[in-house]
């Protein structure tokens, strides 16, 4: 079995699911699981249904009511207005109302993963449906009935031997399968998000429990790329690479790949194949086990929205290994990234990632124990195989407030310098 993915720019509207059955029945005679991400800005418009039903907010039924005319929008134009789609909608649609007024939760995490997993469902019932209605016969199966996690919502952690027994003994037998990324669900079969972006590593985990043949994520970029095209000018396809570079452009934050899905397909040596939608003819990138990066040459990635937070002891003695075991544990309570560490006798500087803005709940504890200075809304640049004209090229019109050099790497925390 091969699996392949489709991230929610491949079928964010009419045009692009249509797209989706022609690659699919290109592989007709492949036996296939196929996972699909909500479609297009679906993910962040329901974002915005969560915050609007906490804040009581009087827009709630609007954006629900526009989530949904833009799947009903997708879907008029593919099938016929009878069609039994419509009506799957509207049960979601309705799904998603009951999901709300029945919650009694507190807990903003708790009801982001109930509420943001109904993007996946959408899109994959309007994808199976069309699927099916154009003779590439499917099942559709509930991914969160697969994949089994704990309970840390937004971020959960894969329980993965009930997660491959269920797989292996529970999955339909069939040629095409179509599930959902991002979603699981933990032992009360309440829904958990494995994090955004997180579809990549549903394909992931499907492909380990299943022994796949190869991943397949679908992309609308050629491949990946040597760094972001929307950030820099000029970028290059990287045919071939490592697991192991995969693994450190995705750690360091490139987007293409979510940087957990490289692992379990690292541990059973399954190849990862990135393709573009678009032109689905292209060869793309390859990630195998043990082949040099081609071409060799400068990888760039950005993360914007950083915080560089530096801390040093209130009665100046040494930063040492109790102090900052401290640290990272307020960090792992918080849920809150480190993605660069510097220290010296007397201070500890580290680049964080708030994924789930807990930054300011965090500050009191520290402020406590240690002397503190930070810088929001920083960027980390990283540049793997770095050259002196590369870093060159990366400190130009900005203010550099932390510089990082080992071997293969050069980290750089900084801002555009304002004019």
């Amino acid at each position: 079995m091969k699996v392949f993915k489709f991230g929610g720019a491949s079928v964010k509207n009419a045009e692009g699911v249509t797209n989706v059955f022609k690659i699919l029945e290109s592989f007709k005679n492949s036996k296939l699981l196929v996972v699909i991400s909500a479609m297009g800005k679906t993910t962040n418009a329901l974002e915005r249904i969560v915050d609007l039903y906490f804040a009581k907010d009087n827009a709630l039924n609007q954006d629900i009511d526009a989530l949904k005319r833009f799947h009903v929008d997708i879907a008029s134009d593919i099938f016929p207005n009878h069609h039994d789609v419509f009506e799957s909608i509207q049960g979601i649609i309705d799904d998603l109302l009951a999901t709300l007024k029945r919650n009694k939760s507190t807990q903003y995490d708790f009801v982001y993963d109930q509420i943001v997993s109904y993007g996946e469902l959408l899109s994959t019932t309007i994808v199976s449906a069309y699927l099916n209605q154009n003779g590439l016969q499917n099942i559709y199966v509930d991914a969160r009935e697969f994949i089994k996690t704990d309970t840390t919502h937004r971020d959960a952690k894969v329980d993965w031997e009930t997660t491959q027994s269920l797989i292996k003994n529970n999955l339909p037998e069939h040629n095409l399968i179509i599930t959902q990324g991002f979603i699981g669900s933990d032992a009360n079969n309440f829904t958990t998000t494995l994090g955004r972006e997180g579809s990549d590593y549903s394909a992931g985990i499907f492909a380990y429990c299943l022994n796949a043949e190869s991943v397949s994520i679908w992309k609308d970029v050629p491949g990946v790329l040597n760094a972001d095209p929307r950030v820099f000018e000029e970028t290059q396809l990287l045919h071939h690479i490592s697991y192991g570079e995969a693994i450190e452009l995705a750690f360091y934050g490139a987007s293409v790949i979510h940087p957990k899905t490289l692992q379990p397909l690292q541990r059973k040596e399954i190849p990862l194949f990135v393709k573009s939608f678009q032109n689905p003819e292209e060869e793309g990138t390859s990630v195998k086990k043990g082949q040099p990066l081609d071409p060799y040459i400068p990888c760039f990635i950005v993360k914007k929205n950083q915080i560089l937070l530096s801390l040093s002891s209130l009665d100046f003695s040494f930063i040492v290994e109790d102090n900052i075991s401290q640290i990272f544990s307020l960090f792992h309570q918080y849920q809150i990234k480190v993605d660069l560490i510097q220290n010296s006798a007397i201070s500890f500087s580290v680049c964080l990632d708030d994924r789930f803005n807990h930054f300011e709940k965090l500050l009191p504890e520290l402020k406590a124990k240690f002397k503190i200075s930070y810088n929001q809304n920083v960027d980390l640049y990283t540049i793997r195989h770095f050259n002196e004209l590369a870093i060159k090229q990366l400190e130009k019109d900005k203010d550099v407030f932390l510089k990082q050099i080992t071997r293969e790497t050069c980290q750089i925390v900084g801002r555009y310098r304002k004019n």
